[in-house]
């Protein structure tokens, strides 16, 4: 695995004003996004290396050899294409890296998690012409095509397996205990999706400490999206007193218990004594 090194300051600050950019367009790029999230982790990821990872989905697409028509021809045709001829799979190791959560090792190593691997599908159907949305099913997510009545589900993480509603009531069981509700069908928005990839990739530095930049990063970027959850601010505090910046983590921790403050007063009053602890370890 080669090593990934973050970049500079001013590169960082760069990518994540495009990012914050994109992310309030009015029809984001979820492609562009996902690069930018690459171009956060990996330095080496620059302007031409994002337009040739976006190249790449050009020319997977254009391999594709004809336009199959219904839900599920389309379904068997990615599958034929980008999981048995072109290798586009993941395995559980997967879920060990960093780069799995990274479009353009996604794009080059062919490997991934479930949802980068559903980026790559969306993008080369969507190149193509097909009716492609991603479908965020709880613990897995997946591809779907064609309007709800027809509706075809595969799963790029197993090569693009077509699913039966078996298939996909197992998947929700597996991740959550819980039934399939029809809701979880629904296309997810592609600011839903890039959230979810920094989730992931929050998931994956919390289970290694020395890596709470990757954190850090991770959840600045998720501050960007226009929609988020509250809590993702005191998250980055937390993350800010961890690395040593007690004052700015301090500051942040007292901000969000004003707005705690609102709706639970104990809560606020308890992030309220970690800020004077956090200003304590100035001392």
């Amino acid at each position: 695995m080669r090593p990934l090194h973050p970049p500079g300051p001013e590169r960082s600050a760069e990518w994540r004003r495009r990012f914050g950019d994109e992310a309030r367009a009015e029809r984001p790029d979820l492609s562009a996004l996902c690069l930018l999230v690459g171009a956060q982790a990996d330095g080496e990821l620059d302007e031409t290396g994002m337009d040739a990872a976006q190249i790449e989905l050009d020319r997977l697409a254009g391999e594709l050899p004809f336009r199959p028509g219904g839900p599920r021809s389309w379904a068997t045709a990615l599958a034929e294409h980008l999981g048995d001829r072109c290798g586009f799979r993941g395995t559980p190791g997967d879920y060990q890296r960093l780069d799995s959560s990274l479009l353009h090792e996604v794009l080059r190593r062919r490997r991934g998690l479930p949802i980068l691997l559903s980026v790559v599908w969306m993008e080369v159907a969507r190149r193509a012409g097909a009716p492609v949305y991603g479908v965020a099913l709880p613990g897995h997510f997946v591809v779907g095509f064609g309007p709800p009545e027809q509706q075809v589900l595969v799963d790029p993480f197993d090569g693009g397996r077509v699913l039966t509603g078996t298939d996909a009531e197992l998947l929700v069981a597996g991740a959550t205990g819980a039934p399939l509700d029809p809701s979880m069908l629904s296309p997810a928005d592609p600011l839903d999706v890039v959230l979810r990839i920094l989730n992931n990739i929050r998931a994956w530095a919390a289970a290694r400490p020395e890596r709470s930049d990757v954190a850090l990063w991770a959840v600045e970027l998720s501050l960007l999206l226009p929609s988020h959850p509250a809590r993702l601010r005191y998250d980055r505090a937390q993350l800010l007193v961890e690395r040593g910046d007690f004052l700015t983590g301090a500051l942040e921790l007292d901000a969000y218990a004003e707005v705690v403050a609102a709706v639970d007063e104990p809560a606020a009053d308890r992030v309220r004594r970690q800020a004077r602890a956090a200003r304590a370890m100035l001392n």
